[in-house]
């Protein structure tokens, strides 16, 4: 997983080169395969699908485990921040039944990120 290739990831994304590319690619692939193609897969396999207000259980724990993942490279304030995007990406996945689009949203969304903090740095 990102944690493990990228120890100090915060600082490397907004270095360039292939540090920015792994934060825009990389990491998103292999969060949302393991976050929502494994993890909120099984649980949505073993909760079921009930929403309320449109989060499922299945949604709502690995987002929370997606954030508290985000501690070991991020601030807690960020690591939380990083709870509504998961809990948005985690809909995708549930709304469309595959990953492919959760990761799509995830690139699409770091790559924001990435543009934004290379234009104020």
């Amino acid at each position: 997983m990102w944690w493990l290739l990228a120890p100090h990831v915060g600082a490397a994304r907004v270095a360039g080169g292939w540090p920015l590319l792994a934060g825009i690619v990389l990491y998103p692939v292999l969060e949302e395969l393991c976050f929502r193609g494994l993890l909120q897969g099984w649980l949505l396999q073993r909760l079921g699908g009930a929403t309320h207000a449109g989060i499922s259980a299945a949604n709502l724990i690995t987002s929370l485990a997606f954030a508290a993942a985000h501690l070991h490279a991020q601030p807690p304030a960020w690591a939380l921040a990083t709870l509504l995007p998961s809990l948005v990406f985690g809909w995708v996945r549930e709304r469309y039944g595959r990953v492919l689009p959760a990761i799509a949203l995830h690139v699409y969304y770091n790559a924001g990120l990435m543009l934004c903090a290379l234009w104020l740095r």
